[in-house]
């Protein structure tokens, strides 16, 4: 038997495990800032809609600033829904890209967790 493995076959003790960095840590905060990500994402998302949809002040600078990241953030779903009312376009064209940012920014996160 190497001298540096345990009679089951794990790490001695101060040792990582091949491939996995040891207790998997690594791994488990990759996770956690994709997951972390996806909701800030989401979160900027969603508060642009609720901002707009209670008409919040465009020429406040919180407002401004909350409106830029939605922006960027939705820049490929601006314009698929163009109805007539403001509210719910502003609703659906911001609302798509949370959700599909929260349901690839999880699943990405537990897919790396099973790494």
């Amino acid at each position: 038997m190497p001298e540096n493995q345990r009679y089951d076959g794990g790490p001695v003790a101060g040792q990582q495990a091949h491939g996995r960095g040891g207790d998997g840590s690594a791994v488990r905060r990759a996770a956690l800032v994709i997951h972390t990500v996806a909701d800030i994402a989401a979160v900027f998302l969603g508060l642009w809609i609720l901002l707009y949809l209670l008409e919040a002040n465009q020429g406040n600078v919180f407002v401004g600033f909350v409106e830029g990241v939605a922006d960027g953030l939705a820049w490929w779903s601006q314009d698929i829904f163009t109805m007539d009312t403001d509210g719910v376009r502003v609703l659906l064209n911001y609302g798509l890209p949370a959700v599909i940012y929260l349901l690839i920014g999880h699943g990405v996160a537990a897919r790396v967790r099973r790494l």
